[in-house]
């Protein structure tokens, strides 16, 4: 009952956003009445920081296993764009993008989402490092790959506004192409373990 208020909860933010997620929305979506949600949850609060845990797990088991969809590349640097951009498609990470926009006018939202971010951000930067784990851990490789995820994320909300998925992946590459050759640098010719843990 928990799994399916949280689900219907994501499910919310992504088709009406965060303002548009109600606690009887949600109870209609899951299908439970609203004195069930209720139990689970006793406000609009509760659920949201419910959610925002649920999005941080889902995040996490999506990093890995979008990192074994792009590792058969033997491109080093295409490896850390294509999984980049695959990390950040999907329903999941535009609920994630509702919370963090809600979050700028509502302080508890932020704290529960500045609670949990530094866990899903270990675990992109942690997926990464199985792959390069000679480099993953050196300065100059972690701050690349935090400007190519802030880049990347300027982008997706952008993407928002004109609903171009094309032109998005278009502005991606091109960022990807500025950052080529910073992180061919950063890598130093570097061969990637392109075996993914199981």
């Amino acid at each position: 009952m928990r799994t399916r208020l949280l689900e219907a909860t994501v499910e919310c933010l992504v088709s009406y956003g965060y303002s548009g997620t109600t606690t009887q929305r949600v109870a209609e979506i899951a299908g439970v009445t609203r004195g069930a949600q209720v139990h689970h949850f006793g406000s609009k609060e509760d659920l949201v920081a419910a959610a925002v845990e649920h999005l941080a797990e889902q995040r996490v088991q999506a990093a890995i296993r979008d990192l074994a969809r792009v590792a058969n590349n033997p491109d080093p640097i295409s490896v850390v764009s294509d999984y980049l951009w695959e990390s950040h498609q999907g329903p999941i990470f535009v609920a994630t993008l509702e919370l963090w926009v809600a979050a700028r006018t509502d302080l508890v939202l932020a704290e529960h989402i500045e609670r949990v971010e530094p866990m899903v951000i270990g675990a992109v930067i942690g997926a990464l490092a199985q792959v390069i784990p000679s480099r993953a851990a050196q300065k100059d490789v972690r701050d690349l790959l935090f400007t190519a995820m802030d880049a990347l994320r300027g982008i997706l909300l952008s993407s928002f506004v004109d609903r171009d998925q094309e032109r998005a992946k278009k502005r991606w590459d091109r960022v990807c192409g500025q950052l080529r050759s910073m992180f061919a640098e950063a890598l130093d010719g570097e061969t990637l373990n392109l075996e993914i843990p199981s």
